[in-house]
């Protein structure tokens, strides 16, 4: 009884070793919940740089405690938590006084950063600022903080997930609204919690396939967990890819939509894009070609950014300086994401009937074919990603005008067509409706369905994701060490996304569900 008792201990023992050399790999790539940071005190200006009426100090550290008793005059007790007390703010050395002002107590784990921190409110004049800091910075194991540094110490102290402190990022930037309604939601935790789903639902499946390794022989394991596992590893694929198909959405509200101004010289490109962002952001003149580079500006259309660019106008170059700016303005409209084609109406054709197909030789003549439309993206992206501008309306008679537009209502095939004048900005109100539109489309509305991507760095990690997992199905069927090494290397990559992840959990898991060892 005792030799085997002692066998299967050691044959158990023996096993998980094995298990988890093949799991080391997950191990030095991840980054540890519990990592400590430097032990040292921290502080910094944290309400920004500039006259302002309140000034905010951050501290955070050991001897935040001592801190806030020196320089406040706490020689009894501390404030209570989270409350506001009216204090003098001293020199920690000459006793000068130095402000007078509101501070905070609070003690870890229930702050920011996970430690003891403390704040002082102050004015929040240079002088001011300058005096408090200089004297923190002259006490003894307390140092200014580096950039980003309270976040990473909220981040090691599971306080915030990677993904929470780039939304937090993202708030701090946040420059339209659409923009602040999805920055709080990524830092409310929603992506957070779908990736740790993904990933605690992959540990499951490498667990299993581990464990069918390891102790099949045997018959410890039930039967149909691999099929389980297949359905499992079936669905996160699925789901993982559908994620992935959101167009861009979230990286495009995060960065602002790229819209592009293009078409011939004279149409009137310069002239819309200071109608846009109302003022003078780009010369304009009756001199063909005046525009020779690509001017940008930010704007806030609808709550939504936008980085609108005008190009030089397109025809065959004068001079070395005219081309490169034209082929900088047909390599700006491949990058962008809606491109703005402006048409000098008074160069339609008399007949309206012969409108449309004048139009569909200007676009083909204006637009790059990669232009129109990511082909990857369907045709709804195609459709959404080109608006024309028939400027200079006021010149034409009011007749034809109508006429046109009801020709172009009833055509096929051509984008969405919208006469302007940037001169009368007659127009003006219907086509900045029709663009708030696009630009709506193209980011999504960042408060309804699923979170969506907002970085670059989670999308090339998902995708990867997916190509591991079809190394799972790949080799199920021949070598099920290298299908475990599929399911593993997903969730690797999901691991570098939230910043977590654990040999130990899929252990865990191999005890917890199959009773290993009793």
């Amino acid at each position: 009884m005792f030799l085997s008792t002692s066998w299967g201990l050691w044959r158990s023992t023996f096993i998980t070793l094995k298990t988890l050399s093949r799991l080391a790999p997950v191990r030095r790539l991840c980054i540890p919940t519990d990592a400590v940071c430097d032990a040292g005190t921290i502080f910094a200006l944290s309400s920004g740089h500039g006259r302002c009426g309140v000034a905010v100090v951050r501290i955070s550290g050991p001897a935040s405690s001592l801190v806030l008793r020196n320089m406040a005059g706490l020689t009894q007790t501390l404030p209570p938590p989270r409350t506001a007390l009216l204090r003098k703010i001293t020199d920690p050395h000459t006793k000068e006084l130095l402000d007078r002002g509101l501070v905070f107590w609070f003690p870890g784990p229930h702050s920011f950063t996970g430690e003891d921190s403390a704040e002082f409110h102050v004015h929040g004049g240079p002088a001011v600022i300058t005096a408090v800091l200089q004297g923190l910075g002259s006490l003894k194991g307390v140092r200014p903080a580096e950039a980003g540094e309270f976040t990473r110490r909220a981040f090691h102290a599971g306080k915030l997930g990677l993904t929470e402190v780039e939304g937090l990022g993202d708030l701090i930037h946040a420059e339209t609204e659409a923009q602040r309604r999805q920055a709080l939601r990524q830092m409310d935790g929603e992506l957070e919690r779908l990736y740790k789903d993904w990933s605690s639902r992959l540990k499951r499946c490498l667990a299993h396939v581990e464990a069918f390794i390891d102790f099949s022989e045997d018959e410890l394991i039930e039967e149909g967990v691999l099929n389980q596992v297949d359905r499992s590893v079936q669905r996160l694929q699925t789901e993982i890819e559908n994620h992935l198909r959101d167009k861009r959405r979230g990286e495009r509200l995060r960065s602002g939509v790229q819209v592009v101004i293009t078409g011939v010289t004279n149409a009137g490109k310069s002239s819309l894009l200071n109608t846009l962002c109302q003022r003078p952001a780009a010369i304009v003149s009756p001199i063909a070609g005046t525009t020779r580079d690509v001017v940008e500006t930010s704007l806030d259309i609808g709550g939504f950014p936008v980085l609108l660019s005008d190009t030089a106008g397109l025809r065959d170059g004068l001079d070395s300086v005219e081309k490169e700016g034209v082929r900088r303005a047909r390599e700006r409209v491949e990058q962008s994401d809606l491109t703005l084609v402006v048409v000098d109406s008074t160069q339609l054709p008399p007949d309206p009937q012969q409108v449309p197909a004048f139009l569909q030789g200007y676009l083909d003549s204006v637009l790059p074919k990669p232009s129109r439309g990511h082909p990857e993206e369907g045709t709804e992206a195609a459709a959404d990603s080109v608006l024309l501008v028939l400027n200079k309306s006021d010149l034409v008679p009011e007749v034809q005008k109508e006429r046109t537009e009801r020709e172009l209502r009833e055509s096929l095939g051509l984008p969405p067509a919208c006469f302007l004048s940037c001169h009368t900005t007659t127009g003006l109100g219907d086509f900045l409706t029709l663009l708030q539109s696009r630009v709506k489309t193209l980011c999504g509305d960042p408060l309804s369905g699923a979170p969506s991507l907002t970085q670059a760095r989670h999308r090339a990690h998902l995708q990867q994701s997916v190509q591991a997992l079809s190394l799972y199905h790949q080799y199920k069927n021949q070598d099920l060490a290298l299908a475990a090494e599929g399911v593993r290397l997903a969730l690797t990559h999901i691991g570098r996304i939230t910043g977590r992840i654990w040999a130990e959990d899929i252990l865990d898991i191999i005890f917890r569900d199959f009773c290993i060892g009793k």
